[in-house]
């Protein structure tokens, strides 16, 4: 049996889009260019990895000439509550209380920290805004 496509975004396909988010919009060329020094992508690989992309519905592609320039049409932060919702999902049935309490339990977080987003809360601020 086939296994089924994760609309979430695998660690390859992150890394290209951060790509995109960081310029707007990208030919396969400037993607691999903008790869090149820290994962040596191969063209080929980010042209499929873009094809992946379109099909999951994070990015656009349209004809310039020969070349096809892909755009990001989901944002980071919603890419970020895709991830999140399925991480919540499948490791703490559905439970927000249980991720935080495992974030706080599980990482450095010192008490700053802590009171820092407790304030953005009470605020009503999101912490990154893309």
């Amino acid at each position: 049996m086939a296994r089924k496509k994760s609309k979430i975004l695998m660690e390859a396909e992150q890394r290209i889009m951060r790509v995109l988010w960081e310029r707007g919009e990208s030919s396969v060329r400037e993607v691999t260019d903008a790869l090149k020094d820290s994962h040596g992508a191969a063209y080929t690989t980010v042209l499929t990895q873009l094809k992946i992309l379109t099909d999951k519905g994070y990015v656009e592609p349209r004809q310039e000439g020969r070349a096809f320039i892909y755009r990001p049409i989901v944002s980071r932060s919603q890419a970020r509550s895709q991830a999140l919702k399925q991480l919540l999902g499948q490791f703490f049935e559905g439970s927000p209380e249980a991720l935080a309490q495992h974030l706080i339990r599980d990482t450095d977080m010192n008490l700053d920290e802590l009171e820092a987003i407790r304030r953005r809360l009470d605020d009503g601020e999101e912490g990154d805004h893309d």
